[in-house]
């Protein structure tokens, strides 16, 4: 099985280029990563080409998160940061041969009114991300991922339900759902039986210990039996590897990965 190394939380100690050097090093299968706006992505390019990693994905700009932001795109009072936004994100990953963007919603709180409001707000946002994505060269694809509210309170998306309902309404093949057993076990736990009604829908997934988000090999889900149970569905697409290292370093979390990259290899 394949592994994506998520450069967001994963060899942060080093400029991104460099990053990407070391998930290469360290056996990973590909990259994803956040905000990587900073970084010339013509060196991130030629790292990518150096390793031969694929970079999976990015997102879209958060705001403020000084001030409280975690996204942008189902915010009434934020339509212009939105879109641009969602035109830097699809300007980058085409800069740098990315094959998705995670189109980041924003928190809408808890008042009924201004979530349908919110919710309208970002149907147009990824409609308008869906029509960029298709006029970038090669194949990119728009992710929605539901977050937990004990990590980012007042997210507007927060069940795949409410994603597969937003991707329904908004019409366009290239929008898929991100599925993060970390957020999903959060919310509501059930985590094959919500992937096998969504299958057709997920165009990538994550994972991370929960309840403390650190490495495979502790907390209450059981990461190898559920990626072995990914393999056996059919998931052929690197799972992404989201997680914060309990230790000092990236290097020292990761004695899970030879066991996990074993996941359908035959015993001879």
């Amino acid at each position: 099985m394949r592994f994506s190394a998520n450069l967001g939380f994963l060899f942060t100690d080093r400029p991104l280029p460099n990053a990407i050097r070391a998930a290469a090093a360290a056996g990973f299968d590909a990259v994803e990563c956040h905000f990587p706006y900073t970084e010339d992505p013509g060196e991130v390019r030629a790292a990518l080409a150096d390793t031969g990693l694929e970079m999976l994905g990015l997102n879209t700009w958060p705001g403020d998160r000084a001030a409280g932001d975690f996204g942008l795109c189902a915010l009434p009072d934020r339509l212009t940061e939105a879109r641009t936004a969602i035109d830097q994100a699809m300007d980058y990953a085409q800069a740098i041969g990315a094959k998705a963007v995670h189109v980041m919603a924003g928190r809408s709180g808890e008042d009924a009114e201004r979530r349908r409001s919110a919710d309208a707000v970002f149907r147009d946002s990824l409609a308008y991300a869906c029509d960029r994505a298709s006029k970038v060269g090669g194949e990119v694809t728009v992710l929605i991922e539901p977050l937990n509210l004990r990590d980012v309170a007042g997210y507007h998306l927060t069940d795949l339900d409410h994603g597969a309902e937003l991707i329904a309404a908004v019409d366009a093949p290239n929008l898929r759902l991100m599925f993060d057993s970390y957020h999903l076990q959060i919310m509501g736990g059930d985590l094959t039986g919500r992937f096998a009604r969504h299958r057709d829908l997920i165009g990538h997934v994550q994972m991370a210990a929960v309840p403390d988000r650190g490495e495979p090999g502790a907390g209450e889900v059981d990461l190898f039996w559920l990626c072995s149970w990914l393999h056996a569905q059919g998931w052929e697409s690197p799972v992404g590897a989201e997680y914060r290292p309990r230790n000092s370093t990236t290097e020292s979390s990761l004695s899970w990965l030879p066991q996990f990259q074993a996941i359908g290899t035959p015993v001879t």
